[in-house]
């Protein structure tokens, strides 16, 4: 499976949301559509905050990119917020009207206005302090959309990993890791990468235990759970090995023996993908019947307002939904 994906042929509509408005998605928002290479890939659509997104740029010196001569993306205005909102810090606020964007990008997607949404980053303390019950972008796609199952996928030129569990705590993560579940999540990850990105490749399920559990010394979840599930998968002729120990496999898969990486809980897969490539990581959500990627990166909330904020992964989750847009929307 080619990581690096070959320029759009067309131009897919993307919806891209600003995020909590507290955190420093308006400023990259704003620093991403003053660089040409947003508008080689995609037409942007953006939901947000008409009045945030003009006092941002203005604060940072950068031309409005909706209006003027630098008219190139279209803003969907979906808020009213005040002009001496709290800034920098979780609020209920905060964490209303970013829920309120991403209803509204799914929405679009949901009727064919857009092929694809890119969202900025949400908090969940706010989603929280709102009254939220989903814990993030993952979840509020799924109820949004109406959809059975979602999945995390983290993609990069240098390693893309799966997640089996995703916002669980620890010790609940270790009881969700069963036979039946593996299996489930293999056979929905090889379908998506071959709904997204044209083929599955060679996928690699992490271990949980030191040394894959040293043949049950230090641990029996390998043998009991993991390596019926990857034998099974196997016979239905998936590319699909392990459980190899997972302070080596990602280094092997970042070295081009495997494609993808299935991760058994959170900080198991995005240590890595953090580690090896925090700029260029995007979040994928599998599932959906539309293309969705993000940041992956937070709100920010402590450099808010000093604009040091950086647009580079941004602009990576736009390139990707773009691409990812083109070969979902491409006939079999």
């Amino acid at each position: 499976m080619p990581r690096k994906q070959p320029e759009p042929e067309i131009k897919p509509t993307l919806a891209i949301t600003m995020g909590d408005p507290a955190g420093i998605g308006p400023e990259i928002v704003v620093k991403a559509l003053n660089e040409s290479e947003i508008y080689s890939v995609c037409r942007p659509y953006v939901v947000g905050d008409a009045g945030l997104l003009e006092r941002t740029s203005i604060e940072l010196g950068l031309p409005n990119p909706f209006y003027g001569s630098a008219r190139t993306a279209v803003l969907l205005d979906q808020s009213n917020l005040p002009r001496r909102m709290k800034r920098g810090r979780a609020t209920a606020q905060g964490g209303r009207t970013s829920v309120r964007y991403v209803e509204f990008a799914t929405n679009l997607a949901m009727l064919g206005t857009v092929s694809g949404i890119v969202t900025g980053p949400i908090n969940k303390k706010a989603l929280s302090l709102a009254g939220i019950e989903e814990h993030g972008h993952t979840e509020l796609l799924a109820r949004f959309a109406s959809v059975p199952r979602v999945g995390m996928l983290f993609w990069s030129p240098k390693l893309v990993v799966s997640l089996l569990t995703i916002h669980l705590p620890l010790e609940q993560a270790i009881r969700r890791i069963n036979r039946r579940d593996m299996v489930r999540h293999l056979l929905f990850l090889e379908s998506e990468m071959q709904r997204l990105f044209g083929e599955a490749g060679r996928i690699a399920v992490a271990a949980l235990n030191p040394h894959a559990g040293e043949e049950g010394l230090f641990g029996e979840t390998e043998g009991r759970e993991l390596v019926p599930a990857i034998r099974a998968c196997r016979n239905r002729g998936m590319k699909v090995s392990g459980p190899w120990p997972a302070d080596s496999v990602f280094r092997r898969a970042s070295e081009g023996e495997f494609d993808v990486v299935v991760a058994l809980y959170h900080d198991q897969g995005l240590i890595p993908v953090k580690l090896l490539d925090p700029r260029g990581a995007v979040n994928v959500t599998l599932g959906l019947p539309f293309v969705r990627t993000s940041v992956d990166h937070g709100t920010a909330y402590d450099i808010v307002g000093k604009g040091t904020a950086e647009p580079e992964n941004l602009v990576a989750a736009v390139r990707l939904a773009a691409r990812l847009a083109i070969n979902a929307n491409r006939p079999a």
